[in-house]
């Protein structure tokens, strides 16, 4: 497999992070917090609605009380793991489908992480209590896909009895979820290359064991095409050798003898 450049695939990831924090920063300065500054795009159903996420993505939380640490630096970790395997898929010759899906998870992880990190210093959303603005920052998320909302019934584990909506949502967010929704969609594609070179591999000769519990008719065959060529060749020189002989004078007819 030829070896390819990771860079035109990090120049995307750093596409999406501007793309990512333009907005945030955008809906911040611009737009006010809650149902008083949302903004409908399409219908009832796509809106823009400014909400601070200390959590997860989607809107989902950790409740411990340093679970808000403890992600951050979960993210940090596997923001560098991400860019390591796309180098790697990058190195190998993996297909681009692959390493541009790889691109915009990445993205997704690094917009988070940066959230995280520094908003809580640059743009003061830490949660009231935290023990420092570092790492504590509020995700801003904005894209509210308003498909369903109302209470969950009693019976539902966890989450039964309270009130829902469908998540809302950041452009980071969304790069996560398109990216592994495509490596879900064309795994086949993307990771099944590695056993069709496999199957393209030089068949070596047979093996000595094999070989030693073949059939008695195979083995019979075998012998009896080695040695024809010697038989023919035996039957050949024959005659030659024959014809080169010189008659003696003692079998020659008496009128020959007689001519001498």
């Amino acid at each position: 497999m030829i070896q390819k450049s990771p860079f035109k695939f990090f120049l995307l990831t750093l596409i999406l992070i501007a793309l990512d924090q333009g907005v945030k920063l955008a809906v911040h300065h611009y737009m006010a917090p809650g149902f008083v500054g949302q903004v409908k795009l399409v219908g009832d159903w796509l809106k823009l609605h400014y909400v601070l996420n200390p959590g997860m993505a989607f809107g989902m939380q950790l409740g411990h009380e340093y679970g808000k640490l403890l992600l951050s630096i979960f993210r940090l970790f596997a923001m560098v793991g991400i860019g390591y395997y796309l180098v790697n898929l990058a190195h190998r010759g993996a297909p681009n489908g692959l390493l541009w899906a790889m691109a915009m998870i990445l993205a997704g992880a690094v917009g988070n992480v940066i959230d995280s990190t520094f908003y809580g210093v640059f743009l003061n959303n830490a949660p009231y209590g935290s023990p420092t603005p570092w790492f504590h920052g509020q995700v801003i998320d904005m894209i509210f896909v308003d498909v369903w909302e109302g209470f969950i019934p009693d019976w539902v584990p966890v989450w039964g009895g309270q009130y829902y909506s469908t998540p809302i949502f950041n452009v980071a967010d969304s790069c996560i979820f398109i990216g592994v929704c495509i490596i879900l969609f064309f795994q086949r594609r993307f990771f099944g290359d590695q056993h069709v070179e496999d199957s393209m591999l030089p068949i070596s000769g047979p093996d000595p064991v094999e070989a030693s519990v073949l059939p008695a008719e195979e083995l019979i065959n075998n012998d009896q095409s080695v040695q024809e060529p010697q038989s023919v060749q035996g039957e050949d020189e024959s005659p030659t050798d024959e014809s080169q002989q010189e008659t003696p004078e003692s079998v020659l007819p008496d009128e020959e003898k007689h001519s001498e």
